[in-house]
């Protein structure tokens, strides 16, 4: 069995992680408080989760002014998107190797 999981990449086992690039992963960017209230979840929270997906390289960070207003976006990138499908490529083979016949 170990061989199933061992592509399940642990940089998206947390809800809010796997919620980001999900989101991203059909959108070409989202700004903070759309993810944010996509996701429902707090700013702290959500800050952290995206940090994390940053430094994994998974997302890339647009910041910007709109009129005298700050306004960062989110991207998945590249290595992003191409992790993101190996993961769910994994998951989908572990459900298909666990189904009893």
């Amino acid at each position: 069995m170990k061989t199933v999981i061992q592509n399940i990449n642990k940089a998206f086992e947390n809800r809010v992680r796997l919620g980001v690039m999900s989101v991203l992963m059909v959108n070409d960017k989202l700004d903070f408080n759309a993810l944010k209230e996509l996701l429902e979840v707090t700013d702290g929270n959500l800050a952290s989760h995206l940090r994390a997906l940053e430094k994994a390289g998974y997302v890339e960070v647009q910041k910007q002014f709109i009129g005298r207003k700050p306004n960062t976006q989110y991207k998945a990138t590249p290595e992003g998107k191409k992790a993101f499908h190996s993961h769910l490529e994994a998951l989908e083979n572990l459900l298909k190797s666990s189904k009893k016949s």
